[in-house]
This record gives C-alpha cells, structure tokens and sequence, in this order.
C-alpha cells in the first residue's frame, strides 16, 4: 500500500478530495439502495449493491491511476481519432430503439459479454472537451475568423450535441454550455461566441417543432421536457413532483445533525434515492452539516482545479484543466439543486457518490487526465529543482577546487621564498670557511 502511494504523482489536494467523496458514498449508497433490494429482489439485503458500488469505487480509482501516467499531450491525437468514433456509437444507441413506458431512453449502451450498461454520451463529452481545448490552445496565437473556427470548432461540437440531444436533454444542454465556457476561457471572439449561443438556441426550437410535426420520430421525448419545465413552474402533479416532494420530505426531516447513517426514511419512497436524489438522503441522515459538508468538498475540489489550471504552464494542459474539471463541479451543483427544487428534474447523478458504474468511471478518467496536467508540471519542477541542486553541487565543486588551487599555488609561494633565503645564506657560509 505505501509503494502504490509512494507511486501517485500529481496535485495532493484532488487525490484527498475525491477519497473523500468516495469514501463518504459509501453510507448513503448502502442506506439509499434499500428500496432497490426491496424491488428488485424482496429481501431488502443491500450487501449486493454495496459491493458492486465497492468494485465501481475500487475500478475508478485503478482508472484515475492508469490515465494519470499517461502524459497528457497525448489525447491531443486521442481526440481526434475518437471524435468519429464517439459519434458512431452515438447514433447507435439513438437509433437502436429502446423505449421504457413509452418514453425515448436511446441513451445506453450494452456492453458484449461482460452485461455492463454504458451511456455513451459521458464519453463523449470528455472526448469533445479535449477536443475543444486542443482546437483553442492551437489557435490562441491567432485571430481565428468565424468561417475558418466553424468547419473545424462547431460543426464537430453541433454533431455531437445534436446526436445526445433527443435522448437526454439535460446532458446536451450541459455540454453545450460547457463548451461555450471553455471557448470564453480560451479567449475566442465573445462576438461568436454570442452568435454561437443564438444559433444553438434557434436549432433547439427547430428540433421541438420537428419532433412536435413527427411525434412518432422521438416518442414522448420533446413532451416529457415540456411538462418538467411547466410543472417546475406551476406546481402540477405528476411523477417528477412526486419525486421532489419526497426529496423535500428528506431535506426538511433531516433538520441540523440529521436521523443517522442509515435511519432515512425517505429511501423507501423516494424514486432513484441511490442515483438523482441521493443528496437528499445524504441531508436527511447527516442533516443540514452534512449536506454542507458534501458542498464544501466539491468547492474545495473545484479550487484545487483552480490551482492546478493557474499552475499549468501550457495553454492545452490549462484549457483540460478547466474543460474537465469545472463540469464536474457543475454538475454536483445541478444535481444538489434539482435536490431542492431549484432547478427542474434533470436525472444528473452526484459525481463519485451517486451509484453507478460508467458514470463513476468516465468522472474518472476526466480525474485522471487533469491529476496527469498537473503530475507533469510537478515532474517539471522537480527537474527545474534536481536541475538547481545539481548546479548548487557542481557550484561547490568548482569553489572547492578554487580553493585547492590558491592554497597549493600559496604554498609554491611560501616554498618558493624558503629556497631562495637558503640560497642567499650559502655564500655566505663560503665567504667564511674561506676566510
């Protein structure tokens, strides 16, 4: 254990942070999950979904080690090739038709042999980021023009968000304004920029008039947005409202100091307790400090990525910093407060708490590439120190034979005199054996 620790590189703060949220998780997960045992198998035994969140907890952090070693220039190239890949697999589970109680839910994968469901779109937004930060960072020197940016930026960034739009709303929406806040940070033109924005507001309202003229296209998809957004803002009853009004009943029980690990009652009515809505179980078992606490870690990570961009000495490295780094923290904020009802339901789960595998696992390969951004400007100031230390050494070496050098050539000095004193004494010892 003390070799593999010996063995992590990069920033310390996000390694602490993000043990923290996993470890933590770990409670809530195995209290929330209950009603999942009660479900599906009518034991409420939840040993089951603690373990497999373990091997989900144990993988992403092997996943964080491995692509932390990883020098990240590399997904400079890695970007390009998996673009087209990502779109592929994209359109693949938009058209393969799966639909759940009459409902579009095109957004998972099934994975081969091994029965692992995989939502693609996680991994494409990791890939359009990088994608994004290596576009920005080539042409920063440059003063891009909004015909040569929009064959090469956003007509790659329209596919994609495009091809997760139908299927999930709320993570197109967040991509898209991700990338419009990377492209801010990248110094693009803030004239495209806004451009950009009305566009993809115009191609929204396109896309929900399509899908209304052909509702057989996208089956109650466009429908089921329209009623989340009309019930967050008149209050009528449906599925959604049951859920927030039960995760309100969590909020509000928990009080201060909460009911204890594992006392929520709550669990047993709430839908998705374990994923969406698991800060609300979190609040009504530690209460308002622990609710608190969660938010404290995720500002406190999002200040280490603050850290780790301001350090980064490339452009790419900064711009992956904050491309990977801030959805994460935006997205811990959306899901906290969907919790509270600040926000209409969205189905964004809790970054490294909530359950779930492929969404723990592509959080972490985002964690992986930014501790690589900062284990590399790590590995640049040890050498920038070994390198200093080695010119201090080679430094007192010098001094050291200077000095060597002066004393020895004193030495011939004083030698040098001694001789020539006995010189001047031998004639005169002749002169007087003579006389």
């Amino acid at each position: 254990m003390v070799e593999i620790l010996s063995r992590l590189r990069g920033d310390k703060g996000i390694w602490s942070f993000v043990a923290l949220l996993a470890l933590f998780s770990f409670m809530p997960v195995f209290s929330a999950s209950s009603n999942l045992a009660y479900v599906g198998q009518g034991t409420g035994n939840t040993i089951a979904y603690l373990v497999r969140h373990f091997f989900h907890i144990i993988m992403g952090f092997l996943i964080i080690y491995w692509v932390h070693r990883v020098p990240y220039h590399y997904f400079r190239g890695i970007s390009l090739l998996a673009l087209p890949l990502v779109w592929v697999l994209l359109a693949y589970t938009l058209f393969k038709g799966t639909v759940i109680d009459g409902a579009n839910a095109s957004r998972w994968l099934q994975i081969p042999f091994i029965g692992i469901s995989f939502q693609t779109s996680t991994l494409a937004s990791i890939v359009l980021m990088i994608y994004v930060a290596r576009y920005l960072s080539k042409t920063r020197d440059a003063d891009p023009t909004f015909g040569a940016s929009f064959w090469e930026l956003w007509v790659p960034v329209g596919i994609t968000v495009l091809l997760i739009l139908p299927a999930n709303f709320s993570t197109a929406a967040l991509l898209f304004a991700m990338v419009v806040m990377l492209t801010f940070v990248g110094k693009y033109p803030l004239k495209y920029i806004g451009f950009v924005v009305g566009a993809g507001i115009i191609a929204l309202l396109a896309f929900v008039a399509i899908a209304k003229a052909f509702p057989d296209a996208f089956p109650n998809r466009v429908d089921t947005w329209i009623s989340r957004l009309d019930n967050f803002a008149t209050d009528k009853p449906n599925e959604d409202d049951y859920q927030i009004k039960n995760a309100k009943i969590a909020i509000a029980s928990g009080m201060v100091y909460g009911l204890g690990p594992g006392k929520s009652i709550q669990k047993n009515f709430l839908p998705q307790s374990s994923s969406d809505f698991i800060y609300a179980i979190i609040v009504e078992e530690f209460g308002l400090l622990g609710g608190l606490g969660v938010l404290l870690l995720y500002l406190l990570l999002f200040f280490r990525f603050i850290v780790a961009a301001h350090k980064a000495k490339s452009m790419f490295g900064r711009l992956l910093v904050v491309g990977l780094g801030f959805p994460i923290i935006f997205q811990a904020l959306v899901n906290m407060a969907v919790a509270v009802e600040l926000l209409p339901v969205t189905g964004q789960t809790l970054p490294l708490i909530s359950s779930g595998g492929t969404s723990i696992w592509m959080t972490c390969v985002a964690l992986g590439i930014i501790i690589g951004v900062t284990k590399k400007e790590e590995e640049i100031a040890q050498e920038l120190e070994e390198k200093e230390k080695r010119n201090q050494a080679m430094q007192r070496l010098i001094d050291a034979q200077l000095r060597r050098e002066e004393e020895a050539e004193a030495q011939l000095a004083m030698q040098a005199a001694g001789y020539s004193i006995s010189d001047h004494s031998k004639p005169s010892n002749g002169r007087n054996e003579e006389d």
